[in-house]
C-alpha cells in the first residue's frame, strides 16, 4: 500500500452572494485560510466559512478563469 501526502494547499469556494456570485476563493495551507483578493491572498484565520465546498487544483484553475484572476496566484499561497 502506497501512501500519498496532504496536498500542501486545498481550495475552497463560498456560497455565492450577489457582491460575489461566483462565490470567493479561499486557500487552506498551514490550517490557515486565506481569501483570494484582487491583489493576492489575505488571511482570514482557522475557521471555515460555512456552507463552503472543497475545490480540485483543477476547479480552483476554473475558479480564476471564471473570475478573471491570474492562475498562477494558485501557486503563491502564504504559509507559517
Amino acid at each position: 500500500m502506497r501512501m500519498s501526502r496532504p496536498e500542501p494547499v486545498r481550495f475552497l469556494r463560498t456560497v455565492a452572494t450577489m457582491a460575489f456570485p461566483e462565490g470567493r476563493l479561499l486557500a487552506l495551507r498551514d490550517a490557515r485560510l486565506h481569501v483570494l483578493a484582487p491583489d493576492g491572498w489575505t488571511a482570514l484565520g482557522r475557521e471555515r466559512p460555512p456552507g463552503s465546498v472543497w475545490l480540485s487544483r483543477a476547479e480552483a484553475e476554473q475558479w480564476c478563469d471564471t473570475a478573471g484572476c491570474d492562475a498562477r496566484f494558485l501557486d503563491n499561497v502564504p504559509g507559517d
